[in-house]
């Protein structure tokens, strides 16, 4: 098996726009925004110095093809790659860029993501295609609310453990100036909203939003030149993997931990050289879509073993003041989740966690953490794990 990336890759510049219902603006309004920023905190010119760009959507209204990225960027004669992989579209995005990095095949590369929701005017996400037999009428919303109804049996989790995620992440997300939510609330607001997927309520789901977000990625000997040293991170790692796309045919399928995640998180740990993540890492960013997977994480990424993730969440260990912050920008749950953007959007708040540069609250002392994706049902999951130069696990 080949080594891997560590510590090959340098995160050097980081653009994000404010996600949200952004009428006046379209997606490529969004991506503009996003990828000058980027550009501008790594101190590079988009036209001569990037030399390849991976653009994510989820949806082809919001680009298809390299196009949806050079068109709007008047960046023409350079390779442009469209990715889609579910809820990972994102993050994925930044894997291929990284690994162009790490083979040597490109010095100074981009990664961008970007998704226009809500002008499409649907209920929830708009469908892509034709489901499956055995989930023909079955939401999004209902899929999660299996499983939390299977660990309300099994765990005997509450709806008082599920809203405690919400009022944990609306917490830190009220602080952050780019989250579409920037509102604390209670447990009994969040008890008392209405239902959507018994028993997942309205605060229990995130919304859908416009948004999108851009990395430069090189290599660390020329980071040191452009940045200078402290002005960028390593990517330790990044794990992916694919499971079944129809998991509810399976007969092993219980609802209480999905092996995408398991696979995903498995690989990343190896090639950082963590064995302890809770321990060895300083925080994580996870995918809230909904409060009970944001649970059903933490026990798949190794933070708690299975059926203790509720105890994490009772003790505060997950919050900014906590033993382990999750999510201290707010999650998707603050956010929302227009799907290209969200993946990059989470290395852009990986890194400047890092760098001690986020926006609203700050993880203390942070050199080290994971951001998270889960996509389709259940289908595909990825682990970024990303630190200070210097950082080992243990060390």
């Amino acid at each position: 098996m080949a080594k891997g990336i560590k510590d090959k890759v340098a995160i050097i510049g980081t653009g994000v726009t404010k996600f949200g219902e952004i009428w006046e603006k379209d997606e490529e309004d969004l991506l503009v925004e996003a990828v000058y920023e980027a550009c501008d905190n790594a101190h590079v010119d988009l036209q001569k110095d990037v030399e390849a760009v991976w653009v994510g959507t989820q949806y082809p209204f919001s680009g298809m093809s390299g196009g949806a990225f050079s068109e709007p960027l008047k960046c023409f004669g350079k390779p442009v790659t469209r990715c889609e992989n579910f809820c990972a579209t994102g993050m994925d995005s930044v894997k291929n860029a990284a690994y162009a990095v790490a083979a040597g095949i490109h010095d100074i590369v981009l990664a961008c993501g970007v998704e226009k929701l809500l002008d499409m005017g649907s209920k929830g996400l708009p469908g892509l295609a034709d489901p499956h037999p055995l989930s023909v009428g079955m939401s999004t919303p209902s899929m999660f609310a299996i499983c939390a109804n299977r660990a309300f049996k099994e765990w005997g989790w509450t709806e008082e453990d599920l809203a405690r995620v919400a009022v944990k992440n609306h917490r830190h997300g009220a602080k952050h100036p780019k989250a579409h939510f920037r509102k604390e609330i209670d447990i009994q607001t969040a008890m008392n909203a209405p239902t959507i997927a018994y028993p997942l309520k309205l605060y229990d789901c995130c919304a859908m939003s416009d948004g999108a977000a851009a990395v430069i990625l090189t290599r660390p000997e020329i980071a040191k030149d452009l940045v200078g040293s402290g002005n960028y991170v390593t990517i330790k790692a990044i794990g992916h993997a694919v499971h079944s796309l129809n998991p509810f045919s399976r007969p092993d399928f219980t609802g209480l931990s999905f092996p995408a995640n398991r696979s995903s998180s498995k690989a990343a740990y190896a090639e950082a050289g963590v064995t302890n993540p809770r321990k060895e890492l300083d925080f994580g960013i996870v995918h809230d879509c909904f409060s009970v997977n944001e649970l059903l994480t933490y026990q798949d990424l190794g933070l708690c073993d299975h059926g203790e993730a509720a105890d994490l969440i009772r003790e505060g260990i997950t919050s900014i003041d906590g033993e382990f912050p999750v999510n201290p920008d707010g999650g998707l749950k603050c956010f929302g989740h227009p799907i290209g953007a969200t993946g990059v959007r989470m290395i852009v708040e990986l890194t400047r966690q890092i760098l001690g540069r986020a926006e609203g609250y700050q993880v203390k002392d942070a050199k080290a953490g994971f951001a998270h994706n889960l996509g389709g049902p259940f289908t595909t999951s990825m682990v970024t794990i990303a630190g200070t130069p210097d950082w080992e696990p243990g060390g």
